[in-house]
């Protein structure tokens, strides 16, 4: 590979800067000022949802013959719209996209007929969720060797025993995608609707993300016939790759509202007759976290951009999403201690923020990017 091919444009495209331009302005008058009455209610905002559709997000990747606007699978596109949702807030970031990446997993590597169906039910002008359903309540958890199995029946079809933790929308999601063990074929996919018989739900609650509809998932003999299952060419691998280089993006989103919020308070806030940004303790932790959020930043927007490449991005969704988990808990916890004891109260949003961060580390395949 030549080296001019090893280099990337950090140049957003015209549509993606107008898009950003939509997105963020959505974010910011919408969800940001919303955010905190929804974590004190655990619920998202009456009619949230459907202000999402008029983004027109979902209709993105998916073809013009199938009522979509043909843009194409764009993972540097999606990282850009993580990070922009997020900045406003990560719990309705992550319903707003979560029908999302069904249709982005489903374009990848479904057949023609899941195609024809995530684009009918998803890209609509109602919203309609739908959900990953890749984490499981055990230690240690391996997306590679999971604990829900599906066995191959004679005639074809499968039968998927097991249990799944996180999974957005729960008993409302019309659609999910459902990863299980196959046995020789490794982990799998499969695309099931809601209501299939043997699933059953429980209502979760988490010290962060409460507007976040999240439920445990139980499948007991669930039967799915073949044509659920996705394409041969499905890459477990891949899959994970693009959920972390999601769950990074997430971070950068977040981080960056913790940064923006705690810049002007500490030129405001007053001590011993001056801003205590003039302390040399405060100017530095705030400029530590600026340099970690770009550093973070175009860690994923690099990853984002091999995997558009269609080259192997593993390595650097990895590092990106370490970088992630590592920083984005380091500037949740720097931006509670830049507000010192109005850092521990509910008067400030900080202290969601920093709630927040801390679900980095377990949100495994919710997004993908």
């Amino acid at each position: 590979m030549s080296e001019t091919e090893l280099l990337f444009d950090l140049t957003p495209t015209e549509e993606q800067q107008m898009t950003r331009e939509v997105v963020q302005r959505f974010a910011r008058e919408e969800m940001a000022s919303a955010a905190r009455p929804a974590d004190e209610a655990g619920a998202l905002p009456d009619g949230f949802l459907l202000k999402t559709v008029d983004l027109g997000l979902n209709f993105m990747p998916i073809p013009e013959a199938l009522g979509g606007v043909g843009a194409g699978r764009s993972p540097v596109s999606n990282v850009l719209n993580i990070e922009d949702l997020a900045c406003g807030d990560m719990s309705m970031a992550i319903a707003a996209l979560a029908p999302l990446s069904v249709i982005n997993c489903v374009m990848d590597y479904g057949s023609d007929l899941q195609k024809e169906t995530v684009s009918q039910t998803l890209a609509s002008a109602d919203f309609t969720p739908a959900a990953m359903a890749l984490m499981e309540p055990v230690i240690g958890f391996d997306a590679r060797q999971l604990k829900t199995k599906a066995v191959l029946l004679d005639d074809g079809s499968y039968v998927i025993e097991g249990a799944k933790s996180m999974v957005a929308f729960g008993p409302d999601a019309k659609l999910l995608l459902v990863f299980a063990d196959t046995g020789e074929d490794g982990t799998q996919g499969f695309l099931i609707s809601g209501d299939t018989a043997g699933i059953s739900f429980a209502r979760e609650d988490y010290m962060g993300l409460r507007p976040l509809p999240l439920y445990a998932m139980a499948l007991e003999n669930v039967a799915v016939p073949a044509t659920a299952r996705l394409g041969p060419d499905f890459d477990i691998k891949r899959v994970l790759s693009l959920g972390r280089i999601a769950t990074a993006a997430l971070a950068v989103g977040t981080c960056q509202a913790v940064l923006d919020y705690v810049i002007p308070y500490v030129n405001e806030r007053i001590a011993f007759g001056e801003p205590i940004s003039n302390r040399q303790a405060v100017a530095f932790m705030v400029a530590d976290m600026a340099t970690e959020i770009e550093g973070l930043r175009l860690m994923v927007y690099r990853a984002a951009a091999q995997a558009e490449q269609g080259l192997d991005c593993t390595r650097m969704a990895f590092l990106a999403h370490r970088n992630a988990v590592k920083y984005g808990m380091k500037i949740g916890t720097d931006g509670v201690q830049l507000l010192g004891g109005h850092g521990f109260t509910r008067e400030h949003p900080v202290e969601m923020w920093y709630r927040n961060l801390r679900a980095l580390a377990t949100l495994d395949g919710m997004l993908l990017a």
